[in-house]
């Protein structure tokens, strides 16, 4: 795509700020919960145990569906003391390969604020999570032409985003990034001199949480049909 004359390079965030993706995990935990029911004791949370499975296997698993499979696997095993059976595990793999599957449900508003942000700003889609399904969410999406670059990565680091700005030839005062998660989509910009523009999913995962984020320092809107002004005003400052 052509470039355009407001100087800032946008970048935006695929799950929960282009489509749902988060409720959708959170409709599966609820199924492994019903699950590992005759597991637990009464006091006991499968979901403070998947999350805990899932913060140790994050540097070896990273993000997505497949890491999440293994991480409700384990904790089944876990959970059961071994006992889970082998049926029980294929319920998960099946409830895997319909996360997988799930049609790509764009959240309101996306398409006519994309398309508006395409003809006035350069736009770059940076999503993490597993390759080939975040390839695929993206190509289902139909926000593919809309993008001067796709960056599919691994994680969402200051590193990760200077490279984006390298690939892009732009300075970090030009970039700004807009996405649900503070943690990975804001916080990282900021430490680099750009700007992030928070747009709040109405749920977060819990490794996706800050604490004690009281510094501000960022823009934050209620739905991204919001982003376009304030857009406006940062290119005119």
């Amino acid at each position: 795509m052509a470039a355009h004359g407001s100087g800032l390079l946008v970048g935006l965030d695929g799950d929960d700020t282009l489509w749902h993706s988060e409720s959708h995990f959170i409709t599966t935990t609820e199924r492994l919960g019903d699950l590992l029911a005759g597991y637990l004791d009464d006091d006991a949370s499968h979901e403070d145990h998947l999350i805990e499975v899932e913060r140790r296997n994050l540097a070896r698993f990273g993000y997505g569906v497949k890491a999440f499979t293994l991480s409700m696997i384990e904790t089944a095993v876990e959970v059961s003391g071994g006992r889970v059976t082998g049926s029980e595990v294929q319920r998960i793999l099946d409830w895997s390969k319909e996360l997988m599957d799930h049609p790509v449900e764009l959240l309101d508003g996306v398409v006519e604020t994309v398309g508006s942000l395409a003809e006035q700003h350069d736009l770059v889609l940076v999503t993490k999570g597993d390759l080939l399904h975040q390839e695929s969410k993206v190509a289902r999406s139909g926000l593919t032409e809309l993008f001067d670059g796709i960056h599919i990565v691994s994680e969402k680091d200051p590193d990760t985003y200077r490279r984006v700005l390298e690939a892009h030839g732009t300075r970090p005062d030009s970039f700004v990034m807009v996405g649900n998660s503070v943690r990975s989509d804001v916080q990282p910009v900021l430490q680099l001199g750009g700007t992030g523009i928070h747009v709040p999913y109405h749920t977060t995962w819990a490794l996706e949480l800050v604490e004690n984020d009281d510094a501000g320092g960022y823009e934050r809107v209620e739905r991204i049909a919001d982003v376009p002004g304030v857009l406006e005003r940062l290119a005119g400052t």
